[in-house]
């Protein structure tokens, strides 16, 4: 089990960009694939982008956010990021991150297979 805490969220107008990180301990980003999600009001949660923990396995892109997010990660401070960029009114939500083994699991869309979670970091895009 390892422990995720997500920070820089905060408010930006349509075309700006934010970096969000996802500090995680108990455990090192080699051993685990690292997704970032998004909950919009009133949505279910939904998949945006996976890095796994070897660079050999396959990673995941939603296609709503193709071109404009990011996802990398900093072995050394055992953090992962998320950045994002020409953001629009529509990715206003919590971003979550989260941790699943890379040694039972790819990359995926599924939450379930993503055991720990952060508490989320709100983003909200508007004018």
């Amino acid at each position: 089990q390892v422990q995720l805490v997500e920070s820089g969220g905060g408010s930006v107008q349509p075309g700006g960009s934010l970096r969000l990180s996802c500090q995680v301990s108990g455990g090192t980003l080699d051993r685990y694939n690292i997704g970032w999600f998004r909950q919009a009001p009133g949505k279910e949660r939904e998949a945006l982008l996976c890095i796994p923990g070897s660079p050999e396995d396959r990673s995941y892109e939603n296609d709503s956010v193709k071109g404009r997010f990011t996802i990398s990660k900093d072995i050394a401070r055992n953090t992962a990021y998320l950045q994002m960029d020409n953001l629009k009114p529509e990715d206003t939500g919590v971003y979550f991150c989260a941790a699943a083994v890379s040694a039972a699991y790819h990359c995926s869309a599924v939450p379930s297979i993503y055991a720990d979670w952060g508490q989320g970091t709100q983003v909200t895009v508007s004018v």
